[in-house]
């Protein structure tokens, strides 16, 4: 067996991303994964073919999704013999899924392999009442007629109302967006700087999308051939205008509908393989997966601690073991939950006192070259569906790196439960 093998980006497919209710209010995961899936069959002549294995998953999934990523590869034109499997790490998901299927190629155990994710909030799993549900459990196991009426009689009409998705953490009960904004208020970010990176955030992607760096990276799907979100005439004094959205009592706020991202619904693909495989099949790597590390805070125990900081932990260790500075990068793709967050990242890497007191670190990991980060736009422009965000950065990336000849950038995605996944991609 091959240990330790380059892992080659070959490249990847998307549909685009659409706010939630909108384009995609009546698809389902299962149909968005296919449309992305086979985006990359397509687009890489896999028809009929099997690869190694798929990986994927969704934040938001149905219990009848319990296959979802087999099915979905059932569906759209690989070999019934590709063997795939669900995961599930929050808003990494995506990229956690490429991971996996890298660390197989590179241990030898696969030669090719897909990764990737799909969320919707237009379809989200609507439960029954906890309480109902206990009820109804409760007369199904039952021995008698007369357990069964004993247990029913318990029904009350309020327990029809049934249990929304949330997106609070159960530790907490706070949402995402009420986490970040105790992260903006620690860290003393100003409004005006979240805004003008949100403004940055989609004037880029604008100007990407003129150019067509887009065209092969998405497929059309439904009525829709781009992002659904991207404001290419958005203006600072627009978001100036925009009043908080999780803070709205004290004052205080500064997290706007604008410079966080939408609920949104989307998916994402990448197809990974060996140096051999490309060969094999004529297919030229956009880049390579080199480094990847996962990182998880305490926010719940240490009030110190932003919900969405892991990334800051993350990066220095991947760093460590690649023998890098956080400089020595052309590209950074940094995921745009908020644009508070990402700038709360930025600015704890250059805090020589939290570098050395939180990260264990000699002193400050530094500053980066803004002009190099999210160049082709963030998910400030074109939304966040949880689990698909990864692949969309990832393929994005090489991308990016294959037109430029050449490169090194770095990813990095912070996700829910305290948790960061992030990866160095080169060539």
């Amino acid at each position: 067996m091959k240990y330790g093998r380059k892992v080659a980006i070959v490249g990847g497919s998307r549909i685009p991303f659409a706010r939630s209710n909108t384009a995609y209010a009546t698809k389902s995961n299962q149909e968005m994964l296919t449309a992305a899936f086979k985006g990359v069959v397509d687009k890489f002549q896999l028809h009929g073919e099997a690869v190694g294995e798929v990986a994927a998953g969704a934040v938001l999934k149905h219990s009848r999704d319990f296959n979802l990523c087999r099915e979905s590869v059932l569906s759209c034109g690989l070999s019934p013999a590709t063997p795939a499997y669900d995961l599930q790490m929050a808003c990494g998901t995506g990229l956690q899924a490429t991971i996996n299927i890298a660390n197989k190629i590179a241990l030898g155990q696969i030669e090719s392999g897909i990764g990737g994710g799909t969320d919707t909030t237009s379809d989200a799993p609507v439960a029954l009442n906890e309480k109902l549900r206990k009820i109804l459990l409760e007369a199904n196991r039952a021995k008698t007629t007369g357990q069964k009426l004993a247990a029913l009689a318990k029904f009350r009409p309020s327990m029809l109302a049934p249990a929304i998705p949330s997106n609070g953490e159960p530790r907490t009960k706070m949402s995402m967006g009420e986490h970040c904004e105790l992260m903006v208020k620690e860290w003393s970010i100003p409004r005006e700087a979240q805004d003008l990176l949100a403004f940055e955030s989609h004037k880029k992607a604008a100007a990407a999308y003129e150019a067509g760096f887009y065209d092969d990276l998405i497929v059309p799907f439904g009525k829709l051939t781009r992002d659904n979100n991207l404001r290419a005439d958005i203006t600072l004094e627009k978001l100036a205008s925009l009043g908080p959205a999780f803070d709205k009592k004290s004052g205080r706020g500064t997290l706007s509908a604008g410079n966080s991202t939408p609920l949104t619904d989307g998916a994402s693909a990448v197809l990974l393989a060996s140096e051999d495989w490309c060969k094999a099949k004529g297919l030229k790597p956009q880049a390579y997966l080199t480094h990847c590390q996962t990182s998880a805070v305490d926010f719940a125990g240490n009030a110190r601690e932003g919900l969405l900081i892991a990334p800051a932990y993350a990066v220095p260790q991947m760093l460590a073991r690649a023998g890098i500075k956080l400089q020595d990068f052309d590209f950074y793709e940094i995921h745009e939950a908020f644009a508070g967050q990402v700038l709360c990242t930025l600015k704890a890497w250059e805090s020589d006192e939290y570098c050395r007191k939180q990260l264990g670190l000699a002193g400050a990991l530094g500053s980066i070259d803004r002009a190099k980060l999210n160049i082709k736009g963030g998910s400030l422009a074109a939304g966040h569906p949880f689990a698909a965000t990864g692949g969309r950065i990832l393929a994005t990336l090489a991308k990016i790196i294959d037109q430029n000849k050449g490169g090194r950038g770095l990813i990095s995605i912070c996700a829910a439960g305290g948790l960061g996944v992030t990866a160095i991609v080169e060539r």
